[in-house]
């Protein structure tokens, strides 16, 4: 069942248009990422969904009941905001209840629940203290807690994480995950992080421009993006592109980069349309971790591109090739030493290209 569905939704803010043409639905129990950069509309979609903003276009569905005109109160959902929101003069009891009280549920129910889903998020002893008085985790657990005590249709989650310092940032991310997995609830999610959307997402939706420009599970945005903004977008470093030209001879496609009269065989490649595919000028897509030192597959291929810049960061090193005045970065363990402005044997993981077209720059 599609818990939320989103028609042809636009939202212009005067003459601004944040948000164009949006399409989406949400499965039951599913857990959507609103991701992009900052001003990509992906706040204000996910405050039309909670009602706080109005529509200019299209509409809300939650259940199949239209909800754009109902007010935000009548569509049960919770929020978590990025600022946690909690009320400063009332103790952690307090905070969590407010809502249910205001719904006028019984004693007995509102008891009920606060037991339950302190106990879950392991808030129980810390009923009596105000928010001054708990941490930055401790405060994210009460407002995720004051969201479960009423089982909402739809969580609704505003960069809840972006205020926690890098560490609790990660032990948060668990926790919600494992919150989504046992509850088995239909979250959607806003943040500008891609770890965290990778990690958490059933589904990731990239924005940019008031525009969706994937929508997808985190498997298929990483290893097939759809075009150049979202192969941009995800993986750190992102993907490498490479412009240059195809060529096609016979049953041998082969890709040549800018400046260069070297081929690098590109039969395997999934093409969406095999027509009119001599010389067409293409971004060569491939991510930094499908560059290696060794042969790894039967399916590397290799090349010699001189090393012009190493970064150490514990573990791995990212280093930067020179590909005919086009920088191409790769990830290789720290271990591994090799030498800067010399020639270097690299293999490129041909499993794993994505070819874009220059002009429309659109995966092809």
């Amino acid at each position: 069942m599609k818990t939320l569905k989103i028609d042809e939704l636009s939202k212009n803010f005067g003459t601004t248009e944040v948000l164009r043409k949006i399409n989406l639905e949400i499965d039951e129990g599913n857990f959507l990422v609103l991701l992009g950069p900052s001003g990509c509309g992906k706040s204000t979609l996910l405050n039309i969904i909670a009602g706080l903003e109005t529509i200019n276009e299209g509409n809300v569905y939650i259940d199949d009941y239209n909800v754009s005109k109902v007010e935000p109160k009548d569509r049960n959902i919770a929020m978590v905001f990025q600022s946690y929101a909690l009320y400063p003069s009332m103790n952690v009891r307090e905070n969590m209840i407010f809502g249910l009280k205001q719904a006028k549920v019984s004693k007995e129910k509102i008891e009920e629940q606060l037991q339950k889903v302190s106990k879950f998020l392991q808030v129980d002893a810390l009923l009596e203290r105000k928010p001054s008085q708990l941490s930055g985790g401790q405060r994210q657990r009460v407002a995720i807690g004051r969201a479960l005590v009423r089982e909402p249709r739809i969580f609704l989650f505003d960069e809840p994480l972006s205020n926690l310092d890098a560490k609790l940032r990660v032990e948060m991310r668990r926790e919600i995950k494992k919150l989504h997995q046992q509850l088995k609830t239909t979250v959607v999610y806003v943040t500008h992080d891609q770890t965290e959307a990778m990690s958490l997402g059933t589904n990731i939706a990239i924005m940019n421009h008031g525009v969706i420009q994937q929508n997808d599970t985190p498997e298929n945005i990483y290893n097939k993006p759809s075009n150049t903004f979202v192969a941009d977008f995800i993986g750190s470093p992102s993907m490498n592109l490479i412009k240059g030209n195809l060529k096609q001879s016979s049953n041998q496609i082969s890709f040549v980069a800018n400046g260069s009269n070297f081929e690098i065989p590109i039969n395997g490649y999934e093409f969406k349309e095999k027509s009119n595919l001599e010389n067409k000028e293409v971004y060569f897509g491939i991510r930094p971790e499908h560059i290696f030192s060794k042969k790894s597959n039967e399916g590397d291929f290799e090349i010699n591109l001189r090393a012009d810049l190493s970064e150490y960061i514990g573990h791995e090193q990212i280093m930067t090739f020179d590909y005919e005045n086009q920088e191409v970065l790769a990830k290789f363990p720290s271990t591994i030493k090799i030498e800067l402005s010399k020639n270097t044997k690299l293999y490129f993981d041909l499993t794993q290209i994505s070819l874009f077209d220059a002009k429309t720059e659109e995966r092809i």
